[in-house]
C-alpha cells in the first residue's frame, strides 16, 4: 500500500491493500542483481548492489553497453533465448552461466517489461539441490496413486516439502470471495498445524492474486534483508519499473510484517492454476532464511504445474461423473414422465425422482397451486411467497443464490435455510422445482479478523496486519455452500427436459387418449370373448357330464376335477404372461393332484417340450381324463404302472404314447362316457391333431400327435417328478386326515355366494367349529369387533374395494391370514407385509390343506 496522508486517506478498510502497487516497488530482494537494458542493448537500470556481484558500480554502468558487464559468448546465449520467447509473461533461465570468461557462475532469468529486457542473476549454488525430470516422474506418479482429493492434496504437501525443504508446506485453496483455506499440510514436528484453518481474501489482496496467476513462483529468501534498490527509480516517463515477472521483485513493508507476526523467516509459493484460474497455492513457510537453488526452485515450479494439471483432469472427471449421472436421472425422468403424463401432476414423485440429481438438503416442488417440501424447507406459506417472487424476478431460467437473505430481503423469517436453486419445469412462470441448501451454521476457523480495525502502524496510517494468529471462530450467518457451475448445467438439463415433455405431452395428450380408449375397448371386448368362452366351456363340461354317473357325489366329483385340471393349466400359461409352458409340468401337476404319495408310478421320458397355451388347455384335459379313469379302472388302481414316452416326428409333430401296464385285465367299454369322448376327440377337434386308444387285455394305450405349430422342442430330458412334490402330495393328504382346523372358528370373506358356499362346507370338512361368511369389508369389520377369530381367509377383491383394511384389523388383533385370489403371484405387497399366505382360486380341499400346511399350527385363540 502506498503512503497516504492523513487528510487523504479518508474511509479505511481491506480494500486499501488491494491498491497497493506491489509490482512497481523499485527494489528487489539482495541475494542477486538486475540489468534492465536497452533494445539496442544499452544498461538503462540497475541494481544498487550491482558491485557486489561483478565488481562494477551501478552508476558507472548507467548508458553503457551491457557487453561491459557480460561476455560476448554469453550475451549471444542470451540473445538466442530472447529469440524463441513469446507472449508478455515469459521467463526463460539459464544455469551455470559465466558473465565474464574464468568468471564465478550465475543462474540467469530474463524476460521482457515495459519494452525492455530485464536480467537478474543470483550465484549458482553448486552440487545442485536436485529435480531431474525422473524425480518429477516419480512423484507424479505418487499423485496418481492417491484415490480421493483429500489424499492427493495430502501427497502434494508431501512432495513439494521434499522438493524445497521448507520447514511446512500447505496446500492453499481459494473459495470465490477469494477468502482461503489450508486444505493439506506437511510440517516439521513440534512447529503446529494450520491444516483447516480459513483466512480472510484480504490476507493474499486482489493485486497479489493477479500475480500469482500470471508468475507461478514467488520466493522471499530472507525477510530481514534489506531491499536493494533500483537506480534510477523511476525513468524518463516518470515510471517505475513493472517487476511483475522479476525473480528477484522485493516484498512490501506490510507482507513483511504479516510473515514476521507469524515468525516466519523464509516464504516461498507455488502458483496452482486451474483452467486459466488461480485455484490455491502451495504455501511454503521457513522459520529462519532459506534459498534453495535457483535450478530447485525452477524444478518446484515445474512441479506446481504438472500438479494444477492431474488437479484440473480430476476436477474435470468428478464433474463429468457427476453431471452424467444427473443426466441419466434427467433421462429417466423423461422416460417415466413420457410412459405416464400424470406423474407431473404428483409433486411427491417428482421429489423421489430429483432428490439424488443435484445434492441439497431438502426440496421443494409447485404445481398449478399445489405444492410439497421434504427435507430442510421453508414452511408451505414462505415457499408459495418464494414462488410468487421467483414469478416476478426470474420466471423462465434457472435461478441460483446462496444467500436468499441477501437476495430478497425479509422474504424469509427464519433462517434453516439460506441458498436455492429454482428450475422453472414449465412453459408459463407458475411451475417450479426448487431445491435448498441450509445456513452454514458451522464455526469457520478464521486466521484473525477479517474486520480488523483501522490503526496507525509502523508504516503509516494503513491497516496493520494482525499481531497473533490466535484463531477465533465466526458464524457464518445467512450463506449457504454456492451451487456450483456443473450444478447449474445440470439444473438447465433438468429444466429443457421437463418442458420438452410437457410440450410433447401436450402435443400428444388428444392423440394418446383417443388411442388409450380404443385400447381399453378393444381389451373389454377380448375380455368379454374369453368370459363367454370359459362360461360356456364349464356349461358344456355341466351338460356332457350329466348323465354319465350315477350319483351326484361322483357327478360333482368329476366335474371339480376337470374345472381343477383347466384351473391348473390357466394357472402355469399366466404365470409366464400367456407364454408356452411345459408338458413335463402338465403330467406332473396331474399326477401330484390326483395320486399322491404314488405319483412316481407314472414315468416319464422324453425331450423337454412346450406346448401352446391353446394345446395346453386342452392337453390338461386329456390326460385328467387319463389319469382319473387309471386311477379308477386301470393299473394305477392297483399295483401297476403307467409310461408316458413323447418324442419329435420327421414332420416336427408332438408324439405321446401312453401305455397302463401290470394293472387289471382291461376291456372294451359297452359305452362311451363323456370323459371318453374328451380323450378321443379333443385333440383332433380343437388342434387338428390325432388320437387313437386301444383298450388292450394287459392295459389301456393312448397314442396322440399334436401339430407341430403347438409344440416347441428344446435340449435336455425331461426328468421324472421330483421327490419334493411326493413328500408334499403326502404331507397334503396327512393334513386332510388330521383336520387341521378341528375346532376353530373362521372368518371367511368373500363377495360371490356360492363361492363363499363351497369354500364353508370345505373347512367344516376339515374340522373347523365355525365358519362366519362377510360379503364386503364394512360387514367384516363389523363381524371382527364383535367375534374373535382363529383363521381368517381373505378374497382380495370384493367388487370395487380390496380387503387389506380387513387384513391390516385382522394382523393387529394377531390373527393368521390366508388371501384367495385368482390374480396368481401378483397381489398387493401391502398384503405380504402383513405376513399373509397366497391361496389359489378356485380352491379344493386339497389346496386348502397345502395352504394350511405351509403356515405355523394354529393355536385355538
Amino acid at each position: 500500500m502506498s503512503e497516504n496522508s492523513s487528510e487523504n486517506f479518508g474511509k479505511v478498510d481491506l480494500t486499501n491493500c488491494d491498491r497497493e502497487p506491489i509490482h512497481r516497488l523499485g527494489a528487489i530482494q539482495p541475494f542477486g542483481f538486475l540489468l534492465v537494458v536497452s533494445s539496442d542493448w544499452m544498461v538503462a537500470r540497475a541494481s544498487a548492489n550491482l558491485e557486489h556481484f561483478v565488481g562494477i558500480a551501478c552508476d558507472e554502468i548507467i548508458g553503457q553497453p551491457v557487453s561491459r558487464v557480460i561476455s560476448g559468448k554469453t550475451m549471444h546465449t542470451l540473445r538466442n533465448r530472447l529469440s524463441i520467447m513469446r507472449g508478455p509473461d515469459v521467463v526463460e533461465r539459464l544455469f551455470g552461466i559465466e558473465l565474464s570468461e574464468g568468471g564465478p557462475l550465475f543462474d540467469i532469468a530474463i524476460h521482457m517489461s515495459d519494452e525492455q529486457v530485464v536480467i537478474e542473476a543470483e550465484p549458482s549454488q553448486e552440487g545442485a539441490q536436485g529435480g531431474s525430470p525422473v524425480s518429477i516422474r516419480s512423484m507424479m506418479g505418487r499423485l496418481d496413486q492417491a484415490e480421493t482429493l483429500e489424499a492427493f492434496f495430502r501427497e502434494g504437501a508431501r512432495q513439494a516439502r521434499a522438493l524445497t525443504g521448507f520447514d511446512r508446506v500447505m496446500v492453499y485453496r481459494f473459495d470465490e470471495s477469494g477468502a482461503g483455506e489450508v486444505v493439506a499440510e506437511a510440517a516439521r514436528a513440534g512447529i503446529g498445524s494450520f491444516l483447516g484453518l480459513h483466512y480472510p481474501a484480504s490476507d493474499i489482496p486482489v493485486q497479489a492474486r493477479a500475480l500469482y496467476t500470471r508468475n507461478l513462483f514467488r520466493i522471499i529468501a530472507d525477510i530481514d534483508a534489506v531491499n536493494v534498490p533500483l537506480v534510477p527509480e523511476i525513468d524518463a516517463h516518470g515510471r517505475s519499473l513493472d517487476l511483475s515477472m522479476s525473480i528477484l521483485r522485493s516484498v512490501s513493508p506490510i507482507h513483511i510484517e504479516y510473515l514476521k507476526n507469524m515468525g516466519v523467516g523464509a516464504s516461498l509459493s507455488i502458483s496452482i492454476v486451474v483452467d486459466g484460474k488461480l485455484w490455491g497455492l502451495f504455501a511454503c513457510h521457513h522459520y529462519s532464511a532459506r534459498l534453495p537453488s535457483f535450478e530447485r526452485r525452477t524444478t518446484s515450479e515445474l512441479f506446481g504445474q504438472m500438479f494444477a494439471s492431474r488437479l484440473e483432469s480430476r476436477e474435470r472427471r468428478l464433474a463429468l461423473e457427476f453431471e452424467t449421472k444427473a443426466r441419466q436421472i434427467a433421462d429417466r425422468l423423461l422416460t417415466s414422465v413420457a410412459d405416464n403424463a400424470s406423474l407431473l401432476d404428483d409433486p411427491s414423485w417428482l421429489i423421489d425422482a430429483l432428490a439424488d440429481a443435484i445434492p441439497a438438503d431438502g426440496i421443494g416442488v409447485w404445481i398449478n397451486g399445489r405444492s410439497a417440501l421434504n427435507g430442510i424447507t421453508p414452511s408451505q406459506a414462505e415457499f408459495g411467497e418464494l414462488v410468487r417472487v421467483l414469478n416476478r424476478n426470474s420466471a423462465g431460467r434457472v435461478f441460483s443464490t446462496d444467500s436468499i437473505a441477501e437476495t430478497w430481503p425479509g422474504t424469509m423469517s427464519g433462517d434453516i435455510v439460506a441458498g436455492l436453486i429454482a428450475i422453472p419445469i414449465s412453459r408459463s412462470p407458475r411451475d417450479y422445482v426448487v431445491l435448498f441448501r441450509q445456513e452454514i451454521v458451522r464455526s469457520v476457523r478464521w486466521a484473525g479478523d477479517p474486520h480488523k480495525p483501522v490503526e496507525y502502524g509502523p508504516n503509516g496510517p494503513r491497516l496493520t496486519p494482525r499481531k497473533s494468529f490466535e484463531t477465533w471462530s465466526e458464524l457464518v450467518r445467512q450463506h449457504s455452500q454456492p451451487f456450483s457451475a456443473a450444478e447449474r448445467r445440470v439444473a438447465e438439463t433438468i429444466r429443457v427436459t421437463l418442458i420438452e415433455v410437457v410440450l410433447r405431452l401436450t402435443d400428444e395428450a388428444n392423440a394418446v387418449r383417443q388411442q388409450a380408449n380404443e385400447r381399453q375397448e378393444l381389451l373389454i371386448a377380448e375380455l368379454n370373448h374369453r368370459v363367454r368362452n370359459i362360461l360356456s366351456l364349464i356349461s358344456g363340461l355341466i351338460r356332457q357330464s350329466r348323465g354319465t354317473t350315477d350319483s351326484t357325489d361322483e357327478f360333482i366329483g368329476h366335474l371339480e376335477g376337470r374345472v381343477q385340471a383347466l384351473s391348473r393349466a390357466h394357472d402355469q400359461i399366466t404365470r409366464d404372461h400367456w407364454a408356452p409352458a411345459p408338458l413335463r409340468a402338465l403330467l406332473q401337476a396331474e399326477a401330484a393332484a390326483y395320486l399322491g404319495p404314488n405319483a412316481a408310478r407314472i414315468i416319464m421320458n422324453g425331450p423337454e417340450v412346450l406346448l401352446a397355451p391353446q394345446a395346453f388347455s386342452i392337453s390338461a384335459l386329456v390326460f385328467h381324463e387319463l389319469v382319473t379313469n387309471s386311477a379308477k379302472y386301470g393299473s394305477l388302481c392297483d399295483s401297476g404302472t403307467v409310461g408316458v414316452d413323447w418324442h419329435k416326428d420327421d414332420a416336427g409333430n408332438l408324439v405321446i404314447h401312453w401305455r397302463e401296464s401290470d394293472g387289471p385285465p382291461v376291456k372294451q367299454p359297452t359305452r362311451q362316457g363323456f370323459g371318453t369322448t374328451i380323450i378321443r376327440r379333443s385333440i383332433p377337434y380343437e388342434l387338428g391333431g390325432q388320437a387313437d386308444v386301444r383298450y388292450e387285455p394287459e392295459g389301456l394305450e393312448a397314442h396322440f400327435l399334436i401339430p407341430e405349430k403347438f409344440a416347441t422342442f428344446a435340449d435336455g430330458a425331461v426328468s421324472l417328478l421330483p421327490e419334493q412334490s411326493l413328500q408334499s402330495a403326502k404331507a397334503i393328504l396327512e393334513t386332510i386326515k388330521d383336520r387341521p382346523l378341528d375346532g376353530l372358528d373362521i372368518l371367511l370373506v368373500e363377495d360371490n355366494l356360492i363361492i363363499a358356499m363351497d369354500g364353508e362346507d370345505i373347512f367344516l370338512q376339515l374340522g373347523a367349529h365355525s365358519v362366519s361368511l362377510a360379503p364386503n369389508v364394512s360387514n367384516a369389520l363389523a363381524v371382527i369387533d364383535n367375534r374373535k377369530f382363529d383363521l381368517a381367509v381373505l378374497d382380495v377383491h370384493l367388487g370395487e374395494e380390496t380387503s387389506i383394511a380387513v387384513a391390516e384389523r385382522l394382523a393387529a388383533k394377531g390373527v393368521p391370514l390366508i388371501l384367495a385370489t385368482g390374480y396368481g403371484e401378483g397381489v398387493s405387497q401391502a398384503y405380504g407385509a402383513l405376513g399373509a399366505n397366497l391361496l389359489q382360486k378356485p380352491y379344493t380341499i386339497e389346496s386348502v390343506a397345502s395352504a394350511l400346511s405351509r403356515i405355523a399350527p394354529i393355536a385355538k385363540s
